[in-house]
């Protein structure tokens, strides 16, 4: 199972939302690229990096910190977070994202959605399904939809990866939905699942293990002390 920090982006400072709200956010660093620079230190390989004024704007704005990460780092980064067009998913990827998530693209445009999926491949365009009850959320979560998560996955061809996030768990520590994410493994064997929201502890991770998702990914559990990114690998996670 890959373990997948999260840099959530506003401002250039790297932030952290509880349950998607946007007013009740909190900043924990000023510098991203250094906290990435950590990252590579303690032995991890993978980012998601997410553009959240991107996200609620719908257009990319803080593409010079992804260029400086992949610039001054060794990190695969995926980024997702206002990527609407096929131009704006081309600037990400010259900037150096070896793949990019869309969500609210996937929902609101599925036919732009499928034709990245047609001109990239599936290992380079991922399916953001951030939902709430079940329920897709789109726009930086700031608007529902009733899409279900495994209504979206259907929808599209030639999809294998898929971040999945429970939004009423991400940023509370508080576990993640594990039933949630057994139950896509179940349903969709073949896609690689990576698992979103609710992390707080080293307990979690090995849990989320045992559904099969191929990663998870996890924010405020680092920046709160909760889980030590360069122990991981005394336990067999990293």
């Amino acid at each position: 199972m890959r373990i997948i920090p999260a840099i959530d982006i506003i401002d250039g400072k790297l932030v952290r939302l509880t349950q998607g709200d946007y007013s009740r956010s909190k900043s924990y660093s000023d510098n991203p690229v250094e906290i990435a620079k950590g990252f590579v230190d303690s032995g991890i390989e993978y980012l998601h990096l997410v553009d959240l004024d991107g996200a609620r704007a719908g257009e990319v704005v803080n593409i010079e910190v992804l260029e400086n990460i992949c610039s001054q780092t060794t990190l695969k980064v995926d980024f997702g977070g206002g990527v609407k067009t096929s131009e704006q998913l081309k600037r990400v990827l010259d900037a150096g994202a070896v793949q990019v998530t869309g969500g609210s693209i996937a929902v609101k445009n599925p036919d732009e959605f499928q034709s990245w999926l047609d001109t990239y491949g599936s290992e380079k365009i991922i399916l953001g399904c951030d939902a709430k009850d079940g329920k897709i959320a789109v726009s930086g979560w700031q608007e529902s939809s009733e899409i279900t998560i495994e209504g979206l996955i259907n929808s599209f061809q030639g999809v294998s990866n898929v971040i999945c996030t429970d939004i009423s768990q991400d940023g509370t520590l508080e576990g993640p939905n594990l039933e949630l994410y057994k139950q896509l493994v179940a349903s969709f064997p073949k896609l690689n699942v990576i698992a979103s929201g609710g992390v707080g502890s080293q307990d979690d991770l090995l849990a989320l293990k045992e559904t099969g998702v191929e990663g998870v990914i996890l924010g405020k559990a680092i920046y709160e002390g909760k889980v030590d990114l360069s122990k991981l690998s005394e336990i067999g996670l990293c």
